[in-house]
């Protein structure tokens, strides 16, 4: 059975860093150093709304022990999202580029080629120093299968980022249950096994429309994946709002109770599982995810080497 391993979808939101960290870790360096001797893997989302400067990534990199990881979500560009026009990186303000209200949409492929480019520039020194995970690619709502012509072009948009980003761990996450709805799910879920892509599983509101995923979960190549968005359904698909303002939930015990089961057969089938916690208000993520460790238990959330040598101390 492989490791399952947990932390959260932010280490520095605004409401997070007021509730959860001691007044000592006042700076960037020391919520970082703080985050990382309690979860050894987080998820940087920052990325998806601007390309990270490579000197901060750096001190990601530096500020963290060996052995930790970081998945990075995927700038929005990158998975059809329109993104910010001030928070283009300067190279991409070079291409002509369609703004509706203070947003680029629909640009040009030679400019999303670049954003690639840039973007797995800026990440380099977590690659480099062991520290990357995968590549979050969190597709937005209107990336759907309703017809076979529109499931072709965005298959194919899928191919193209699988090439884009090489041997990277990819991560796929869907948000529209198109995908896997029933006469979909085999060959959706197979399209990606193919290509060595982890299918994300999340938790989110469920709605009688059927507007939102399922909670799917399953193994379609060595890494497991889970995001858990909480399950506010006033504002999860509010605008004009914080994303932790979005995602302002609190998991009872019972909530995570109906998760532990699904995670563990999903270990059983992967190396590695990351469950990562992505309701940031206040200290609700890291609580639920310190909660859930506990739930698991060190058989689980464990590092190998520890588990072994537990069973060979007690002579097992």
């Amino acid at each position: 059975m492989g490791r399952v391993r947990i932390g959260t979808c932010s280490w520095a939101d605004r409401t997070m860093i007021e509730r959860w960290y001691p007044p000592e870790a006042s700076t960037p360096a020391a919520r970082l150093r703080y985050y990382a001797e309690r979860f050894d893997t987080v998820e940087a989302d920052a990325p998806f709304y601007a390309i990270p400067d490579r000197r901060v990534v750096e001190n990601w990199a530096k500020r963290t022990p060996e052995g930790f990881t970081f998945h990075v979500k995927a700038f929005g560009m990158m998975t059809q999202h329109a993104v910010d026009e001030r928070a283009l990186h300067p190279e991409l303000r070079e291409y002509p580029h369609a703004v509706e209200r203070g947003r680029v949409k629909r640009p040009s492929q030679e400019m999303v080629d670049l954003a690639f480019d840039l973007f797995l520039e800026s990440i380099e020194p977590l690659e480099e120093s062991g520290r990357l995970g995968g590549i979050l690619m969190q597709f937005p709502p209107f990336f759907t299968a309703l017809d076979e012509a529109l499931r072709e072009e965005n298959l194919a948009y899928i191919d193209y980022a699988r090439t884009k980003l090489g041997k990277r761990l990819m991560l796929v996450e869907f948000r529209h249950p198109s995908w896997v709805d029933e006469s979909r799910v085999r060959d959706t879920l197979g399209f990606l096994a193919d290509r060595d892509i982890t299918y994300v599983a999340v938790d989110a509101p469920q709605f009688p429309t059927n507007t939102t995923m399922p909670p799917l979960v399953t193994a379609t190549n060595k890494t497991g994946y889970v995001r858990l968005h909480g399950r506010n359904r006033e504002t999860y698909f509010a605008r004009n709002i914080s994303a932790a303002d979005r995602f302002d939930y609190l998991y009872t015990g019972e909530e995570l109770e109906e998760w532990a089961p699904r995670v563990r057969k999903l270990a059983q089938d992967t190396e590695t599982t990351y469950v990562m916690f992505n309701n940031c208000k206040y200290d609700y993520a890291p609580r639920n995810a310190r909660e859930f460790a506990e739930m698991l238990g060190p058989d689980l959330t464990a590092p190998l080497e520890q588990r072994v040598d537990a069973q060979l101390g007690l002579g097992l």
